[in-house]
């Protein structure tokens, strides 16, 4: 629960404070580049941990098996995203060449991979989590949450590809609903 309320406050301090990042544009990958990257790679690091020991939890307290196998995967996915950035492209870090570079180094490509598998995992395991809970409002919770979540993230990937202004509100919207689901699965199973 802890884990998803700092990465949100986190990253949205540090990319607040950050000298030509823009939020509503770039990703919430982007400050893990530059002097002060180590700030949102432990910030990824330090979630994703904090995710695999929720999905420990959850397990234990629904006695489910799903779930939390796919919300481990959530965690793990995010502390690789973290491990492996994502390379300089439009005009971030400032002194970055605007557009994205013609070939991506084998670092961001790991970081896609694993960027596909934070928000896919996370979709997943609301779904699995809601078959799991008696039906009733968790479970339809947890269901609108999934979809919420991999609606928002193709839509960010859309605006993202086709440089749109918007990508990173729309990538943060999707991490919002995600995010505030779990912290609410948690808070709800104390």
């Amino acid at each position: 629960m802890v884990g998803a309320v700092l990465f949100v406050v986190i990253f949205t301090i540090d990319g607040a404070t950050r000298e030509g990042y823009r939020a509503s544009y770039y990703p919430i990958s982007a400050p893990a580049l530059g002097p002060r990257g180590w700030v949102q790679t432990s910030n990824f690091v330090l979630t994703g941990l904090l995710m695999i020991a929720a999905a420990v939890g959850t397990g234990l307290a629904l006695q489910v098996i799903a779930g939390p196998l796919l919300l481990g995967l959530f965690g793990l996915s995010l502390v690789a995203s973290g491990v492996f950035p994502m390379d300089p492209m439009r005009g971030y870090p400032p002194e970055t060449p605007p557009g994205r570079p013609a070939v991506v180094s084998r670092r961001h490509q790991i970081h896609d991979v694993f960027g596909l598998l934070v928000f896919s995992s996370l979709a997943a395991a609301g779904i699995a989590f809601a078959l799991a809970l008696p039906f009733g409002g968790w479970a339809l919770y947890s269901l609108v949450t999934s979809a919420a979540v991999v609606i928002l993230f193709i839509s960010f990937g859309l605006a993202w590809e086709n440089d749109s202004l918007s990508a990173g509100t729309l990538q943060r919207l999707s991490i919002g609903s995600g995010w505030t689901w779990v912290a609410l699965i948690c808070l709800s199973l104390i």
